[in-house]
């Protein structure tokens, strides 16, 4: 059984006999993630919250790479609050979501992508998968990861890759827990989700299974995460970063295709 929504950015249909809602982030070879693609997402999201029989939502990447994040265009002056706001609003809706959000990734996985994986409670990459929030190199920050990694990996971890910007592969993410499952470079991480999702997930009560996924998302202090703590950073973001040299000059910098001349302000 396979029920299609239809959107410009997305796929999404529902598979697995109505009970897996299989969303695919449908722009290769990038799938940015632009503010169409994120309200689609928030659409298609909302569109099966209350869907009592549904046990898990899978999300992937269509192509080689899962996406190389927020649109990079997006991040100037003029759109930041904008684009920000709504990704953030994407970020809890996956987050929030009453059953299990499951990330199948391949290929690369970064910026903003990363954050959207942070939020969900499965990751399932491929050996050969890279996972980055490349940010400070542009001379700004993602608030995501620094509100939800201590969360999702250890705090020293999440701390390094955001004043950093360096990758990590897939099996150094799976050794702090972080990715569920490797899948190897010759198989594929959809299959390899729903194969998992058909031993774990499939044959539990749905209504249970909205119970405990809330109950360990509160447990877990994602909530608070993703309230006063996301705003607060979103809000240094917004009146430190985005004012300064700095802030704008990294952007202007990547989309000239030149080398960013800092200010140190």
């Amino acid at each position: 059984m396979s029920e299609q929504q239809s959107f410009k950015t997305i796929e999404a249909s529902l598979v697995e006999g109505g009970k897996v809602l299989r969303i695919v982030l449908a722009q290769p070879k990038a799938n940015v993630l632009t503010s169409e693609m994120l309200g689609e997402l928030h659409d298609a999201l909302l569109a099966h919250r209350d869907d009592q029989h549904l046990r898990m939502v899978l999300l992937r990447g269509a192509g080689a790479n899962f996406s190389f994040g927020a649109s990079v265009p997006e991040h100037q002056r003029d759109q930041v609050r904008k684009m920000l706001g709504r990704f953030h609003d994407v970020v809890r809706d996956i987050a929030t979501f009453p059953v299990p959000v499951a990330a199948a990734v391949e290929g690369r996985c970064l910026g903003g992508a990363f954050e959207l994986v942070l939020a969900a409670h499965f990751v399932f990459a491929k050996i050969d998968a890279i996972f980055a929030c490349p940010e400070i190199k542009l001379g700004v920050f993602p608030p995501v990861l620094a509100a939800l990694g201590p969360k999702r990996m250890p705090a020293a971890v999440a701390e390094r890759l955001l004043i950093t910007g360096e990758e990590i592969d897939a099996s150094m993410a799976a050794t702090f827990g972080f990715v569920t499952g490797i899948v190897p470079k010759e198989g594929d991480a959809e299959r390899a989700t729903l194969d998992w999702y058909e031993k774990h997930l499939a044959p539990l009560s749905a209504f249970s299974l909205r119970q405990a996924t809330a109950a360990a998302r509160e447990g877990a202090g994602m909530a608070q995460a993703l309230d006063a703590t996301l705003r607060s950073i979103e809000q240094r973001y917004l009146e430190r970063l985005v004012p300064s040299h700095d802030g704008n000059e990294g952007i202007e910098a990547f989309l000239g295709k030149r080398a960013p001349a800092w200010r140190d302000a």
